[in-house]
């Protein structure tokens, strides 16, 4: 019987016993139901592994006995920064999950003159929140034991103009190399951007040209934005990660 996965936020290093995070307790106790004498395996962020045994269950508390700790390393070898323009509905989140299942490290969540999504202030906030539980839900599912950063969100042109040392990356249909005609991965890995379904506008295409984007073709078909984004995942793994 597959194990359940939860996740700690904070470290679990040397630790015996261990009072889980709310959110953990209320998985742990209201929705599996769990009993004393269960096991549960745990994760902090650190790619390591805690396997426990659940000792204490109450309304609003869950304790566990950790048992071991073990480096457990599933982490792809490619870096990938996505940068994603916002998308409606529950697009984003289905792109923030399986982007994370496909190794992604980093997704920061970007404006554009064509998004469609109109979020500030305390609704910003709580998104942003409700994106990163979506990514630690993807990591207990998958596998994962280092949760990939949703970053805050950006405004496109600010982040087309970080330089980390990553390979840019930008779709476009009239792109000279494919994803498996790429020149080598440096080191940093890749800064991969994603348009809004609208795409993104010829001012910002533009400015994709001038801060050191190399654009890419993936195939001769138009993809929605949230295919796009899983598509160039997939294919950037075969080529130069674990895939």
């Amino acid at each position: 019987m597959r194990i359940s996965r939860i996740y700690h936020p904070e470290s679990l290093e040397n630790k015996k016993i261990c009072q889980l995070s709310e959110d953990g307790a209320n998985h742990v106790g209201r929705v599996l139901r769990m009993q004393i004498g269960e096991q549960i395996e745990l994760f902090d962020g650190s790619n390591h592994i805690y396997p426990a045994i659940i000792t204490n269950v109450s309304k609003k508390s869950v304790e566990v006995e950790i048992q071991d700790q073990k480096l457990d390393d599933r982490e792809s070898p490619l870096k990938i920064h996505l940068g994603q323009v916002i998308s409606r509905g529950d697009r984003m989140e289905f792109t923030i999950q399986k982007s994370v299942e496909l190794g992604v490290n980093i997704i920061t969540p970007l404006w554009s003159e064509r998004c469609g999504v109109k979020l500030d202030g305390e609704r910003l906030d709580k998104k942003i929140q409700q994106w990163q539980k979506i990514a630690i839900a993807a990591c207990e599912q998958c596998g994962r034991n280092v949760v990939p950063e949703i970053r805050p969100m950006m405004k496109l042109q600010d982040w087309c103009a970080e330089n980390d040392g990553a390979l840019k990356l930008n779709l476009h249909p009239r792109a000279k190399y494919s994803i498996k005609t790429l020149p080598e991965i440096p080191p940093e890995g890749v800064r991969l951007l994603i348009g809004s379904e609208g795409g993104l506008s010829p001012q910002e295409i533009a400015q994709t040209e001038t801060q050191g984007f190399t654009e890419i073709l993936l195939g001769n078909r138009v993809l929605r934005t949230e295919t796009a984004a899983l598509t160039a995942i997939t294919a950037l793994q075969v080529c130069f990660g674990d895939l």
